[in-house]
């Protein structure tokens, strides 16, 4: 397999763009349905969707496509949509140079508790009202994208924070607070980056404690409190997805990828993604190549 395929920009056709927005119908047009490989971005992708069939597979987590749904991407995930035949609805792709230009802190979107990084990214499933509140944000949106009125990007902004809003509302864990930079939200993004920055080396929660000068236990409470899972489901999920990125797309040997996520014996890296996924690693490929 060769490396995941990655988009740079929000426009190929407009390098410089931080924002974007087309209908699921035209992209089904242009693409002559023909099926996208699977892909990351590094930017944010939300799609929202009126109708569809299908599926959509976000780092090998598959979810079936239907109606009144809203799928958020972060940036790095693998993800495919699969479609059986034309969908309705909206794909919006912005960048955190969006955010700055337009006034909106990486702190409001981290305290959302849509773009989940790692693990499972069900879809968001609103009642018929909700969404169409959502759906009424997302017109106004590309009305706005394709008009040339001055400072639309401005007014583009302000209807993403709401539709944003919108959406993590309808969440059942943790609706968002007034106050996004509360002391909870920036230990939450400070645990996210270090675990970026050291899952392949070092896999306990004490060790991300005391790096935070927190407890152990302090850090697994704030986080179940805000995500829903514990820091240490966490550090796992992302191991276990990066893990699975590089079994499907490298040619790495499984005591290859095992060393490369901090596993001393390819034996404890095979037991751990047995444990957490139910197959063994080579499986696993076995699986997803003939998907």
């Amino acid at each position: 397999m060769s490396v995941v395929k990655t988009y740079q920009t929000v426009n190929a056709q407009k390098e410089s763009a931080s924002f974007g927005i087309s209908k699921m119908e035209d992209i089904y047009t242009k693409r002559q349905g023909v099926v996208d490989e699977p892909h990351r971005h590094n930017y944010y992708t939300v799609l929202i969707i009126n109708k569809a069939t299908g599926q959509h597979k976000i780092d090998f987590n598959t979810y079936e496509l239907s109606k009144n749904q809203i799928f958020f991407v972060a940036p790095g995930q693998v993800h495919q949509v699969i479609e059986k035949e034309k969908s309705l609805g909206f794909v919006m792709t912005f960048s955190n140079q969006f955010l700055v230009e337009n006034s909106i802190p990486l702190s409001f979107i981290n305290s959302l508790n849509l773009f989940q990084n790692y693990g499972q990214s069900p879809p968001l499933q609103p009642a018929e009202k909700q969404f169409g509140i959502i759906e009424d944000f997302a017109n106004s949106i590309y009305q706005l994208f394709t008009s040339e009125l001055n400072m639309r990007h401005l007014s583009i902004g302000s209807y993403l924070k709401l539709l944003l809003i919108e959406c993590n509302n309808i969440c059942a864990i943790n609706p968002i607070e007034l106050d996004v930079d509360t002391s909870g939200d920036n230990l939450i993004r400070s645990f996210k980056n270090l675990v970026d920055l050291h899952f392949k080396k070092e896999h306990s929660t004490a060790y991300y404690a005391s790096l935070l000068f927190i407890s152990p236990d302090h850090l697994n409470r704030t986080f179940k409190a805000k995500i829903g899972k514990t820091a240490k489901e966490y550090i796992q999920a992302r191991i276990i997805t990066e893990a699975k990125r590089l079994i499907y797309f490298t040619d790495l040997s499984n005591k290859e990828i095992g060393y490369e996520l901090g596993f001393n014996e390819p034996a404890n890296f095979s037991a751990f993604f047995k444990k957490h996924t139910k197959l063994s690693p080579s499986n696993f490929k076995k699986n997803e190549s003939i998907l």
